[in-house]
């Protein structure tokens, strides 16, 4: 997938979550900070129905609109779903587990955005890459 798809497919995916009315939806940009993957998709739903409805939404959606993934895994469990496309994965987690596993800190690297009820994006912070430390003069 190239960058326009994965930039594409994340705000689709961002989307189809906010009309199961996930919260707390944040984005992690992991380009030029990991190699496996481009994108975290992290939303939070209130139980584990929620969790399963979300999860379902986006996989549907994703398949409709030609996205494919690789896998699914907790859905079943309803606490913590991953949605692996390779260069996006989302991750749609009880509060509970969200807090727990504290993502969007133990990436602190990632750029991040996060988005309101209506999809509007707020850029919380830039992506650092390692070689790029301003504190260091640019060098690590």
């Amino acid at each position: 997938m190239n960058d326009t798809n994965s930039a594409s497919l994340v705000q689709s995916i961002v989307q189809w979550a906010l009309d199961k009315k996930a919260e707390d939806l944040q984005v992690l940009d992991l380009s030029g900070v990991l190699d496996v993957t481009d994108y975290f998709v992290i939303a939070t739903g209130f139980s584990e129905i929620q969790v399963r409805a979300i999860c379902d939404a986006i996989t549907d959606h994703s398949r409709e609109e030609g996205f494919d993934f690789i896998s699914v895994e907790g859905r079943d469990a309803g606490r913590w779903a991953l949605i692996d496309y390779v260069d996006v994965v989302v991750h749609i987690m009880l509060p509970e587990e969200r807090d727990r596993y504290c993502l969007d800190r133990l990436w602190g690297d990632a750029g991040l955005s996060e988005y309101s009820d209506t999809g509007e994006a707020r850029v919380v912070r830039e992506t650092v890459i390692a070689d790029e430390d301003p504190e260091n003069g640019g060098e690590v």
